[in-house]
């Protein structure tokens, strides 16, 4: 989906940097791209670029959690049981600025179950003005198709919903919502 809203911004006429794990796609052409390996290094990248920006928006969660210690060479295989120690990682989008923020922030929610619930939840909690719920239980919609849909919260109390579309289609909806939503913020504050 950031792909997407990349791609979708760019012919929207803003400038856009895009920040990526490795992927099987091709970079937008025309997005500053900045390439990442770990959650920390999302975290170092995010925070970097977050002042820059006027709309942020966090559409791909890194794992939550990640191996305490890091193997530089092979484990290799052995007869006893194996367990990996894992701690959370880093709450990239909890992170971002609470007060006095400059930018408009997106956040995505990702559910599987109690879907409106778990995004007003997520809304309040990381203190985003718009959160982006779309289910993933299901093979056809979400991760790993070109379908989507999705359910757009906002702070205000408001709710929009756009039914399931190319991952294409939904972006470019998207982006039209978050500007317009970006204009009204600055009109509040002038």
């Amino acid at each position: 989906m950031g792909y997407a809203i990349a791609e979708a911004a760019l012919v929207a006429g803003h400038d856009v940097t895009l920040i990526s794990g490795p992927v099987n796609l091709d970079s937008p052409p025309g997005a500053q791209v900045v390439s990442i390996l770990t959650s920390d290094e999302m975290y170092g990248a995010v925070h970097r670029h977050a002042r820059e920006c006027d709309v942020l928006v966090m559409c791909a969660a890194v794992a939550d959690y990640k191996p305490r210690k890091v193997s530089k060479t092979k484990i290799k295989k052995r007869d006893e049981h194996f367990a990996l120690d894992l701690i959370p990682t880093r709450d990239i989008l909890a992170s971002l600025p609470q007060k006095d923020r400059q930018f408009l922030l997106v956040g995505f929610a990702a559910e599987t179950n109690e879907i409106d619930e778990n995004a007003k939840q997520k809304l309040r909690a990381k203190n985003c003005d718009i959160i982006v719920a779309n289910d993933v239980s299901g093979a056809d919609s979400g991760m790993e198709s070109d379908k989507n849909e999705v359910t757009i919260f906002f702070r205000n109390g408001e709710r929009r919903k756009i039914s399931r579309a190319s991952k294409t289609i939904i972006a470019r909806e998207l982006v039209k919502i978050l500007a317009n939503s970006r204009e009204k913020r600055l009109t509040k504050k002038m």
